[in-house]
């Protein structure tokens, strides 16, 4: 079995982050979306990946390059305009073949894996298998109704939701998907979508199984969503600060709280479930919990908790707690101290600031 990863969207919704950067390679908890991808599918033995990447492909490539740090091969499939789901299988039928496959969205995050789901797509010899879960707002996903263990209708982002299952955008295919994709026209938004296709299939009398995943699983497509993920994964890390470069005596660590290497700790007080990176320095300040803290950042006379900072980041001498930050690469945040009460901003397109 093949896998292909859906990596070519804009990212809109994480403006700024994504201007400069790949939304699949925005960390939570430190590693990058598409890896947390990767390493659930090496898990279910799927060795040949096909990325499907698009205008920050060479941001992709730089990052993955042929897959060897986690044992499997990773091509490069370019769908040049996002045309939908279904659109993504069609660019990648000659990786594809006639083999099964797994279709997998780039910015998905699971917290257990998708392993017994493959073996029962195979199994059960089915020629298609769904991942479900149940959400509050049905009209904003896919959504699919069951019948004995089996998919009886999906519509994509109905008036009328038929139930509350959503798909969760982890989908295994035969190789009967793309006569059905061949078979259907673009939607009224000008996408094939591939719940059209499932439809397809199960109008034709093609075996179409699904499962409610049992877990959470979050779409890390807007900052809200990172935040949460982050909070996610961060419940279930380690402690950790064996490798930390300086600790000190006047510093506490409570809870788990993973330290990278060369990381300074300076009377200061963190709070798990905290990670943070290689070569950071946190001086005179407070970390809390549900933060993480990318390489080479410095927080110095500052208070921050539930948040994210990504590399080569500084906060210093803050007034005040910052608290649910998603903060990007290279950022300064500070208060001046030679100045009135005055604001001094330089931000980028979509940013988002809140003062007291």
């Amino acid at each position: 079995m093949k896998s292909i990863i859906l990596c070519a969207g804009k990212g809109t919704r994480l403006r700024p982050l994504t201007h400069t950067s790949a939304k699949h390679l925005i960390p939570i908890a430190n590693k990058p979306v598409l890896f947390y991808a990767i390493e659930v599918i090496r898990d279910c033995g799927i060795k040949n990946i096909g990325i499907i990447i698009g205008e920050t492909g060479e941001d992709i490539k730089n990052e993955l390059r042929e897959g060897s740090r986690w044992g499997v091969n990773i091509s490069y499939i370019e769908q040049k305009e996002a045309l939908g789901l279904a659109h993504a299988v069609s660019v990648a039928r000659d990786f594809l073949g006639e083999d099964k496959f797994l279709m997998y969205l780039g910015d998905n995050l699971l917290k257990n894996g998708i392993e017994s789901y493959a073996h029962k797509f195979i199994q059960g010899n089915y020629n298609a298998f769904v991942l479900l879960t149940e959400v509050n707002n049905p009209r904003h996903f896919g959504v699919a109704e069951l019948k004995e263990g089996k998919v009886v209708r999906v519509v994509e982002k109905p008036k009328e939701p038929v139930s509350n299952l959503a798909l969760i955008g982890v989908y295994f295919f035969d190789k009967n998907v793309h006569q059905a994709i061949k078979s259907i026209k673009p939607s009224a938004r000008g996408e094939l979508e591939i719940t059209d296709a499932i439809q397809w299939m199960i109008d034709k009398g093609y075996k179409v199984g699904a499962e409610v995943i049992k877990g959470w699983w979050k779409d890390t497509g807007k900052p809200d969503d990172i935040l949460e993920a982050n909070r996610l994964i961060l419940e279930d890390i380690e402690r950790d600060v064996s490798e930390a470069k300086v600790v000190d005596e006047a510093s506490q660590i409570s809870g788990r709280v993973k330290i990278g290497k060369g990381s300074e700790i300076i009377n200061s007080k963190i709070v798990g479930p905290v990670i943070i990176g290689e070569r950071v320095r946190v001086v005179d300040s407070y970390v809390g919990p549900f933060t993480s803290i990318s390489e080479r950042v410095e927080i110095r006379k500052s208070e921050i908790e539930c948040s994210v900072i990504l590399e080569e980041s500084k906060l210093e001498y803050i007034k005040g707690r910052m608290q649910r930050c998603l903060i990007g690469k290279g950022v300064r945040v500070y208060h001046s101290k030679d100045l009135p009460r005055v604001y001094e901003f330089i931000l980028g397109d979509h940013s988002k600031v809140g003062l007291s």
